[in-house]
């Protein structure tokens, strides 16, 4: 009886997922042929609530793509990958606390800020860097244009999901 009760509850969320995927692939297969350009695929992924890093994202696309690259994307093929993720509860971005002390790490004197220089220097010169355009979309949404810094409090609780 329970095994029933938790199949449909699955079934109900799998239809919630398709609907959401299919929502999120439609806003960019501009020909209407259910397909969509390779390169869209992260920002739906994100859109969805997903934060797969960029080697992430790459596995995810070859696992997607045509065994002969088309520079586009089928649905068909998409959604079941996608669906699987959204189950598993893959690629969750980072809880408020672990981002905080992120940002406390870079920031030995605990002033709550890092200057603009500061940041691009993390984030193009440490550990998996940031792109020209990452850098720019993180830093048209971090910096105050007055003191040129990043107050990272303010920077995070703008960047949590609220998973409720």
């Amino acid at each position: 009886m329970a095994d029933d009760k938790e199949r449909g509850g699955t079934e109900i969320a799998v239809a919630e997922y398709h609907k959401k995927i299919k929502e999120a692939f439609e806003v960019f297969d501009h020909e209407a042929n259910n397909t969509v350009d390779v390169r869209e695929i992260g920002t739906i992924i994100r859109s969805l609530g997903c934060c797969p890093s960029e080697g992430e994202l790459h596995d995810l696309i070859a696992e997607v793509e045509e065994e002969e690259p088309t520079g586009y994307i089928r649905f068909e093929k998409f959604l079941p990958v996608m669906t699987e993720v959204l189950l598993e509860r893959r690629y969750r971005p980072s809880p408020e606390d672990t981002l905080l002390r992120a940002f406390e790490v870079l920031d030995p004197s605990k002033r709550g800020f890092l200057t603009k220089e500061e940041l691009i220097k993390y984030m193009t010169e440490e550990g998996e860097p940031f792109s020209q355009e990452e850098m720019e979309e993180m830093l048209s949404a971090a910096i105050d244009p007055e003191s040129n810094s990043i107050y990272y409090k303010d920077y995070i609780a703008m960047m949590v999901v609220d998973d409720s």
